[in-house]
């Protein structure tokens, strides 16, 4: 399975520790090269430098052929536009974001494919 990692920090670092040893193709996203070295130099992973929001960004870590897109950046606003644009214009079948802020979380209808298109 071809998955996309926003963020590097802990969560994100775990997951494609994780991901990896399953035989997945991963590529890890951050704005934190240092992170993004560590993880090259421990992992099988690809990683790209950049904002996980942005469609270029995207592109060249492979959203054009990604199966799942994992956004766990820091910023819930990062991880809700990056499923935004990985829905609109990559198709990406998966996309999972965390998202922390309760505001976001009590609004019935958000996070469906007409609004915001988070699967979980």
């Amino acid at each position: 399975m071809k998955i996309i990692i926003l963020g590097a920090g802990q969560v994100g670092g775990t997951l494609a520790e994780h991901l990896a040893s399953e035989a997945n193709d991963i590529t890890v996203v951050d704005t934190d090269g240092e992170r993004l070295r560590d993880l090259g130099d421990r992992l099988d992973i690809r990683t790209v430098h950049g904002r996980g929001s942005f469609p270029t960004v995207l592109r060249q870590a492979g959203a054009d052929d990604a199966d799942m897109l994992v956004a766990v950046t820091n910023s819930d606003e990062t991880n809700m536009v990056a499923c935004q644009v990985a829905h609109t214009l990559f198709h990406t079948p998966t996309k999972i974001a965390r998202v922390r802020e309760a505001a976001y979380l009590t609004r019935a209808g958000l996070f469906d494919n007409d609004a915001i298109p988070v699967d979980v």
